[in-house]
């Protein structure tokens, strides 16, 4: 089954985890095709949880609510608590400029933190995704502390002609407007392996 059939399927609501996601919202399951980088068993839960949002993620996914959508200027924000490392690398923030993300043709964009002190920034259109920002270090993302947990409050603010990419307060990297799609739904992605918390998840002008 190709990886969009699938994605639909859990959209249409037939995935009982699923069932305890704010209302409104839908997700989007990336299969892993890497044998060496496999998925972990078990569904996916998402629910809302102590004013935020609660994400079990043995698979990848992107989350949204069709309402949520912006366009001109904005800032969308989102802090982001990993609950504890994965056995390696994996990604996770905020999703923007979206259009059709239950069907063939999905296009978003995404700026994404990890636990070794990285982000990237990559756009998806239909099954390819390529790099807009490199993976890159940078001491603005915190690392897991002692008890396995590391917080990271991610922004992405959207101007007239450029894009900053804010990790804690510290703009990480800016891109020119022009090379993304910032108009459209804005969501939140979770790769596989992955225990994540968010708060303050929203968008302001």
């Amino acid at each position: 089954m190709k990886r969009f059939a699938f994605a639909v399927m859990l959209v249409l609501g037939t995935a009982a985890a699923f069932a305890q996601a704010p209302k409104g919202w839908k997700m989007r399951v990336d299969r892993s095709a890497s044998a060496s980088d496999p998925d972990a068993p078990g569904p996916i839960k998402f629910m809302a949880m102590g004013g935020g949002l609660h994400f079990v993620n043995p698979q990848a996914a992107i989350y949204w609510n069709p309402a949520n959508a912006a366009s001109g200027a904005y800032t969308l924000k989102g802090t982001f608590t990993l609950m504890k490392p994965s056995g390696h690398t994996n990604y996770y923030g905020l999703v923007f400029g979206g259009s059709d993300l239950d069907g063939a043709q999905e296009k978003y964009t995404y700026f994404l933190v990890a636990q070794d002190g990285t982000f990237l920034v990559k756009k998806r259109d239909g099954e390819t995704a390529s790099d807009v920002v490199k993976k890159t270090s940078t001491a603005a993302v915190k690392k897991p502390g002692g008890d396995g947990k590391s917080t990271n409050a991610l922004e992405v603010r959207v101007a007239a002609t450029k894009i900053d990419y804010v990790v804690n307060g510290t703009v990480v990297t800016s891109t020119p407007k022009a090379d993304v799609k910032t108009d459209g739904i804005y969501g939140i992605r979770i790769n596989h392996l992955l225990e994540v918390m968010v708060d303050g998840f929203g968008v302001s002008k």
